[in-house]
């Protein structure tokens, strides 16, 4: 029957992406999927209703950048950071995955995150030599399509950490250079393939040389005022649009989709939007909510991340370009690490790049974007979800909610305050760069395919193994 289904979510402001926001509006559910969105809802018959009294309910947040697995392995760390996920409205993240060798070993990574997620979870598969170009095409087959390339690998900047084998409890780094001839023909392949390449844009002999001089004159005055500051000028935003305008004509040549990360420097933002107008449709720009909320005003070292925290201006500026559509998606960057790790032995040069940010991608966007008038709902459907999925072969299945798609649904309370704290964003992470910050906006309800994940900030712990490995297309 057309009027029964499994669950009625009634009475929603339902935000629609690239339309608007459509009242009173019915959401049918059945059998995970969406049955139905309609304004009546006589003689519907539900097996469970919820009410949501008005509140504005988007498709659920698919957060394109996330690292798990890196500092606790992945059946750990698929339950911490996919709960933690969840709390924040998350319903899909997709992982950055880093192996040193061929991804002919990716089965035993498959196997130890099936049932250790509470959330849907996609791949990225980061391409760091020669020999794993020939895995594109089986990566292809277990339902990767996307592949990321570190610019800033080479020189004496060339060590990264890998992602932990399953069952392993070792930090694994290794040393990588990633070469222009390595770019070039993971271009090729890539494009061959119809894959899209991920791109971290930042020229490591640039880098290199800053952070020789800054270490040169902290050796001469024996201090540094404003670490944040240091870091920013030793990856300076040069740095990353010279990168960006070089991997875009490499790109041109080999008609290679390509989408920059962690763009938050107005230089970077305004060279990567140039190149858009250049190569249409075949080139996206990513920014993250650290570069919305904090500047090397910060001045604590818990903020370093690569690219680093810009100035207020490019804060002020990246808010103007995500409103105005420049910016095509955001993503947390999320790092699962722990405090005693981040510090490393307390200085600027040992203190790791990367934070946690998964649980605050929404509630930043909200708090300081929403609710003080700098972007508006249907924007930031747009860019956390809709436009995610498109870019990534998730849509229609995951980025909207109509009939036939995935029924992964994030209800909000825009006047809803909380304090931020480790304990309420649930990570393995035992700190954030926004605790004690008292943000207004939060999720109240994250759903995936039909199910209550989260409600109210208290997770649902019998979905443990819900979360479904998503291929890409």
């Amino acid at each position: 029957m057309n009027n029964t289904c499994d669950t009625l979510i009634c009475d929603a402001s339902l935000v629609v992406p690239n339309k608007g926001i459509l009242p009173d509006v019915n959401i049918l559910i059945e059998n995970g999927k969406i049955k139905g969105v309609q304004s009546s809802v006589n003689n519907v018959c539900a097996d469970k209703k919820i009410s949501v009294n008005g509140k504005y309910v988007l498709p659920g947040v698919i957060d394109p950048h996330i690292h798990y697995g890196v500092y606790t392995p992945i059946e750990r760390a698929a339950v911490t950071e996919s709960k933690s996920a969840a709390i924040g409205g998350v319903t899909t993240i997709i992982r950055m995955m880093r192996l040193a060798d061929s991804y002919k070993n990716i089965d035993q990574h498959l196997k130890a995150s099936r049932g250790a997620h509470y959330i849907d979870y996609a791949i990225h598969a980061s391409l760091f030599n020669f020999r794993q170009l020939g895995d594109i095409e089986f990566l292809k087959k277990k339902g990767i399509n996307s592949f990321k390339l570190y610019l800033n690998l080479g020189f004496d900047l060339n060590s990264i950490s890998m992602d932990q084998e399953p069952g392993s409890n070792c930090i694994n780094n290794e040393e990588v250079n990633v070469t222009p001839e390595l770019v070039v023909a993971t271009l090729k392949r890539a494009s061959e393939a119809s894959s899209i390449v991920l791109v971290h844009a930042e020229d490591p002999l640039v880098c290199s040389r800053r952070i020789a001089d800054a270490k040169a004159e902290e050796k001469a005055h024996k201090s540094i005022v404003n670490p944040l500051e240091t870091w920013s000028n030793c990856r300076p935003p040069i740095s990353e649009a010279e990168t960006i305008s070089l991997l875009c004509r490499y790109a041109r040549n080999s008609d290679c989709r390509i989408y920059f990360v962690h763009l938050g420097s107005r230089l970077a933002i305004e060279t990567a939007t140039r190149e858009k107008t250049i190569y249409p449709g075949r080139t996206y720009i990513e920014t993250c909510p650290h570069y919305l909320t904090h500047s090397t005003d910060y001045s604590n070292v818990l903020g370093k991340v690569v690219p680093p925290l810009r100035t207020r201006e490019d804060v002020a500026f990246t808010w103007w370009a995500l409103a105005n559509g420049l910016i095509d998606t955001i993503g947390s960057d999320h790092v699962a690490n722990t405090l005693s790790l981040k510090r490393g032995n307390g200085d600027l040069w040992s203190t790791l790049s990367g934070f946690p940010g998964v649980a605050t991608l929404l509630p930043v966007l909200l708090s300081k974007g929403v609710n003080e008038g700098k972007v508006d709902l249907v924007k930031v459907s747009q860019i956390t979800s809709y436009n995610t999925a498109r870019i990534f072969g998730l849509y229609p299945r995951k980025g909207i909610i109509q009939p036939g798609s995935d029924a992964d649904i994030v209800v909000i309370d825009l006047s809803l305050k909380q304090k931020v704290s480790p304990e309420i964003l649930q990570s393995h992470s035992d700190y954030t760069i926004y605790d004690g910050w008292e943000l207004r906006g939060w999720p109240i309800m994250t759903m995936v395919r039909g199910r209550v994940i989260m409600e109210h900030g208290k997770i649902n712990e019998s979905s443990l193994g819900h979360g479904q490995y998503v291929f890409s297309s």
